[in-house]
């Protein structure tokens, strides 16, 4: 509308509202005096104002609450004068002889409102009559409001079961009728909205439709509100006149409001028991109406009313449900072959969501539904359309949501056809919820084919599907994603060896391609769960024969040594080596000496060839030689061979610090506790002795460079494992090597070069309580350390 058009419209307004208020003032000194006919003819002049044609149903609606409210005053008066003894017959004569048709009917309407108060005639013929009597305005906006106005003054009144002004048998079909021949006259007075005027205006006029829609609605509501409509009365006469109105009025407008009126404003159980002829409706109605709007409405409320109670799922059994809607969806689908695919993934959503609340059962039912979605999809590559990918994830989300269970998920065999549809994104987020869903509900994965259906959902997750991704990459979400996906490799499991290394294998096919960035991330749980198997190998029966036993294992070691090769392409040399040394633990409490010579080969190649870093390195030394001290397979070949590397390695260290701890530690390789084979003191004695000159060393480069003699703690910690070895019964160590070793200590300490250090000062006061408490201790132990001086 022109800014002149809205400021015409405007005049007109304030010169209607004028109109009534002058008017109405003049009413109601005519009936303050209880002139009867001063007041009618006021009364007449105020609403002769509805009669515009100027004003758009937003400014009409404004004029129309003016004259309303001053109308109720009016029927507050008749009710007076009918209780002072005026006829109500002869007053409900009387306004009929007012000038213009518009004034007369609205004064009618009000007046018949206190005639059916009066019960002085049957509700149902003074109804009867204004209805008819409103047919003479056939203008449309002018006739919407005064039909309104009728409906409004006598839903209280009709003539219902329980009501008042019940008449006689059939009253309520009486009350029946009336709201229906009312709708359908707004209706058809709606309707012709659509086709006054110039077809330019088409956009205002289907604006101002929809404004005015809920005038119409409301006699659906009232009719709703009827208590003497059963569903015997309502299948019979009340659904089927008002689709007949809905499907003869060729609207696309009304039809698609009407069709949501009908679903939201009646009863579930009456929509159940008339699903047919509902349904039956559909395909009648204009190809532009939102056909899939309607149905998802409607089988919205049925899921709902099915979710309230177990009691009522027999009804939807009874009246084959699934069946209609599932047909009416796919007749629907065929008419309308321009349907956006949004719009067929809504309708199957829908009906997916009814089928999981009234037939949890039938998961065929499911897999029909996601089948005939595929059906639509094929060809259709991968979705661009947002909408009908969002529809997509609550398609694919609803059975997770419904089964808690990812088993359940993976015997749809049309859901993996469906997840192919989304886009890369989309697809990682789907993955995802798959993921939480295991992860939540603590599901166990049991066989290889479930696991490889799983992996195959999940490939969004476990492998880059489009390089571009790369450009959006999130570190924070991927390292949850990874850690998620490594949490659920841990939950893979069988209690059947056999059974559980086809899904090792599985697991390895698919994240074995998952690029630099996941291995890290899936390549340590999967070897985890691996050695889980061995250990459990090995706690088997002891009876069962050797070769069987040791089948298993081996093959798993070979299988671990690919997969951890696998991360050379990272490269994660660290990572990499503490994994070698797990497996080569774990082949030696499985008794393969050879799996786990080849293990620690892997990480010395490693340690020699990748890791370069010092801190790295010293990390990987410390690592190597505490598993080597625990590892009782080898013979004293490869033990040998494997420990002088290891020594090698110590002294090679870039920081004699590092250097020094490195040897003493090395000592360990030499006295094993629990095994005789490994207890060679002289070589204990030899690298305690390289360790302290490895420290005499860094004493003096440290004097050199700073000119002070730097820290004894190295000094003090060697010290301790020359305690450690004379208590463990080491003969080289000697009280004579102990005592010069504290002696030296103390004179360095001393030293007026020395660098305050309170970490060794700590470290030395402990040492000597302990030789000190060792002393008292009496008997054996206090004898053999009683010699030491401290």
């Amino acid at each position: 509308m022109t800014p002149n058009g809205v400021e015409d419209e405007e005049k007109f307004l304030a010169s209607g509202i004028a109109g009534i208020q002058q008017n109405a003032f003049h009413m109601h000194r005519a009936l303050d005096s209880n002139n009867l006919k001063d007041a009618l003819k006021y009364s007449a002049q105020m609403l002769s104002e509805l009669r515009t044609s100027r004003l758009s149903p937003h400014k009409y609606y404004e004029l129309y609450m003016r004259a309303f409210d001053e109308l109720r005053k009016l029927e507050m008066f008749f009710k007076e004068e009918t209780k002072r003894g005026c006829s109500i017959v002869e007053l409900y004569e009387l306004v009929q002889h007012a000038g213009n048709i518009l004034p007369r009917l609205y004064l009618l309407c009000t007046v018949g409102s206190v005639y059916i108060k009066s019960k002085e005639a049957p509700a149902k013929d003074i109804l009867k009559d204004l209805v008819e009597m409103c047919r003479g305005i056939q203008h449309p906006l002018r006739g919407l409001f005064l039909r309104s106005y009728l409906s409004q003054v006598s839903k209280d009144k009709l003539p219902d079961i329980g009501s008042e002004y019940e008449g006689d048998a059939d009253t309520v079909v009486d009350a029946v009728e009336f709201v229906l021949q009312n709708f359908t006259e707004m209706n058809k007075l709606w309707v012709r909205m659509q086709h006054q005027g110039p077809a330019q205006e088409k956009k205002k006029r289907e604006k101002e439709r929809s404004e005015l829609r809920d005038l119409v609605g409301k006699n659906l509501h009232v009719l709703s509100q009827i208590e003497g409509i059963d569903l015997e009365m309502y299948k019979e006469t009340v659904l089927p006149r008002i689709l007949e109105q809905v499907v003869n009025c060729k609207d696309e407008i009304a039809q698609g409001y009407l069709m949501d009126c009908i679903i939201q404003v009646f009863p579930d159980e009456y929509h159940l028991q008339t699903l047919e002829t509902l349904l039956g409706a559909c395909p009648q109605l204009q190809p532009s109406v939102d056909i899939k709007m309607v149905l998802a409405r409607l089988m919205e409320r049925l899921s709902n009313y099915a979710a309230l109670s177990t009691d009522v799922l027999p009804e939807f059994f009874q009246v084959e449900a699934f069946a209609k809607l599932n047909s009416a969806i796919g007749k629907v689908i065929e008419a309308q072959e321009d349907m956006p695919i949004s719009g067929v993934v809504t309708l199957y959503s829908s009906l997916l969501t009814f089928t999981l609340h009234v037939h949890p059962d039938r998961l065929d039912y499911v897999d029909q539904i996601l089948g005939a979605c595929v059906k639509k999809l094929s060809g259709k590559g991968k979705l661009k359309d947002s909408i009908a990918t969002k529809q997509i994830v609550a398609l694919l989300s609803a059975p997770l949501e419904k089964y808690k269970d990812i088993d359940t998920a993976l015997k749809l065999s049309n859901y993996p056809h469906v997840m192919e549809h989304l886009d890369d994104t989309t697809s990682k987020e789907m993955a995802n919820v798959l993921v939480q869903t295991i992860l939540k509900n603590k599901t166990c994965i049991a066989t290889d084919e479930k696991v490889e259906s799983l992996f195959e959902l999940m490939k969004a997750l476990i492998r880059d599907l489009d390089e571009n991704l790369h450009d959006e990459f999130d570190e924070e979400d991927f390292k949850e994603e990874q850690n998620s996906v490594s949490r659920l490799i841990q939950m893979l499991h069988n209690d059947d060896p056999e059974e559980m290394l086809k899904i090792i294998c599985t697991v390895k096919k698919h994240i074995v391609t998952g690029g630099p960035k996941r291995l890290p991330f899936t390549v340590p749980p999967l070897i985890f769960n691996s050695l889980k198997l061995v250990r459990r190998l090995q706690n088997q029966d002891e009876n069962a024969p050797e070769e069987e036993t040791s089948a298993i294992p081996k093959k798993i070691f070979q299988i671990l040594n690919q997969i951890i090769e696998a991360l050379s392409s990272v490269p994660v040399p660290e990572l990499a080596l503490r994994l070698y040394l797990e497996c080569a633990e774990a082949a030696n409490d499985s008794d393969l000496e050879p799996v786990a010579y080849e293990f620690f080969t892997q990480a010395y190649i490693l340690y020699e060839e990748e890791i370069s870093d010092s801190k790295a390195q010293v990390t990987a030394i410390q690592l190597i030689i505490g598993t080597l001290q625990r590892m009782h397979i080898f013979g004293v070949e490869n033990r040998d061979t494997l420990t002088h590397k290891a020594t090698g390695y110590s002294a090679k260290l870039l920081k004699k610090p590092d250097q020094c701890k490195a040897v003493y530690s090395c000592s360990h390789l030499f006295w094993v506790d629990d095994q005789d084979s490994i207890k060679d003191g002289e070589r204990v004695l030899l690298c305690l002795k390289r360790a302290l000159r490895i420290a005499n060393a860094a004493q003096q480069m440290s004097n050199a460079t700073r000119g002070s003699s730097g820290s004894v703690l190295l000094f003090i910690e060697i010290l301790n494992k020359y305690l450690y070895f004379y208590e463990k019964g080491v003969t080289q160590i000697t009280v004579a090597s102990i005592q010069s070793l504290i002696e030296l200590i103390t004179t360095e300490m001393q030293s007026e070069n020395k660098t305050a250090d309170p970490a060794a000062d700590a470290l030395l006061a402990s040492t000597l309580r302990y030789i000190q408490f060792q002393k008292d201790k009496g008997g054996a132990v206090g004898e053999k350390y009683e010699s030491i001086k401290s």
